[in-house]
C-alpha cells in the first residue's frame, strides 16, 4: 500500500492541472495522462500523476494515508456494518475523512458541504479530476433546501463544537437524513480556540431526540464522542 490514496491524489492533480496556464507545457505522455479515463490507468500512471503534482508544487499532503485518524477509522467501521446508499458529509475541511471515506467506498455517492470555498475547490478538482461518485456544495449545511431525507447517512465529524447555533444545524442534518446520522465531538475539554462548545451524552442525545432521531448510541475513541443516530 502507497504513501498516498493514490487514485484519489491523481485524480485532484488532474483536476487542478488540467486548467492551469502550464498544462501546455507538458509533454505528450504527461498530457495522456489527462485524457484516459482515472480507472482506466494503471498504479504506475496514477503515480506519474502524483509526481507531476508534486513536481507543479501541488500540495498532496492531505491525500498521505499516515494521516488517518483512529475516530476516522472507526466511523468507516460503522458504515461498513450499514452500507449507506447516498451520503452527506457535512464541514469536510481538508479531508481527514472524505480521503478515507471514498478510498473504503469507491462506488459510493458521496456530497460534501463546507462553508469554506477553497475547501469545496479541492473536492471538486478530485471530482473533475475522475471521481464522478463525488460533489461539492459551498455553503452553510443549516441553509441548504434540500429535500427532506435526500441523503441515506449524513456524517458530521469534527464540526458541531465549531458551530455557534448547533440546533439550527442539527434540525438541518436529522431532517436530510433519510436513516442515519453519525457525529463526532471532543469529549473533553482542550485548547482549539474555535471549540466554541463541549458535549456530553445526556446533552447531544436530548437534541438528537428533539429532531426526530430515536435510537443513539455513543462510543467513545481517544478524547472524542463518536455519535450513531438513527431513525
Amino acid at each position: 500500500m502507497g504513501a498516498y490514496f493514490t487514485r484519489l491524489a491523481a485524480a485532484y492533480v488532474r483536476g487542478r492541472l488540467a486548467l492551469a496556464p502550464t498544462f501546455a507545457s507538458l509533454t505528450e505522455t504527461q498530457a495522456a495522462l489527462f485524457a484516459a479515463p482515472l480507472d482506466a490507468l494503471c498504479e504506475d500512471e496514477q503515480q506519474a500523476l502524483i509526481a507531476l503534482g508534486q513536481e507543479r508544487g501541488l500540495r498532496l499532503h492531505r491525500f498521505k494515508r499516515t494521516m488517518e485518524l483512529p475516530r476516522v477509522r472507526k466511523v468507516l467501521g460503522i458504515l461498513k456494518g450499514m452500507q449507506p446508499q447516498s451520503l452527506l458529509d457535512v464541514g469536510s475541511g481538508r479531508g481527514a475523512f472524505l480521503w478515507p471515506l471514498l478510498d473504503a467506498f469507491p462506488s459510493l455517492p458521496v456530497t460534501v458541504v463546507d462553508v469554506l470555498d477553497f475547501r469545496v475547490a479541492d473536492a471538486l478538482a478530485v471530482r473533475d479530476g475522475g471521481v464522478s461518485m463525488l460533489t461539492a456544495i459551498h455553503g452553510d449545511v443549516a441553509a441548504l433546501t434540500l429535500a427532506d431525507g435526500s441523503f441515506d447517512v449524513v456524517t458530521m465529524l469534527e464540526v458541531l463544537e465549531h458551530i455557534p447555533d448547533t440546533d439550527r444545524a442539527l434540525a438541518s442534518v436529522c431532517r436530510l437524513a433519510q436513516r442515519v446520522v453519525i457525529l463526532s465531538v471532543p469529549s473533553k475539554p482542550d485548547d482549539n480556540p474555535e471549540h466554541i462548545h463541549l458535549f456530553d451524552q445526556p446533552t447531544l442525545t436530548a437534541l438528537l431526540q428533539r429532531h426526530g432521531m430515536a435510537r443513539i448510541t455513543v462510543d467513545y475513541v481517544l478524547n472524542h464522542m463518536i455519535v450513531v443516530a438513527r431513525k
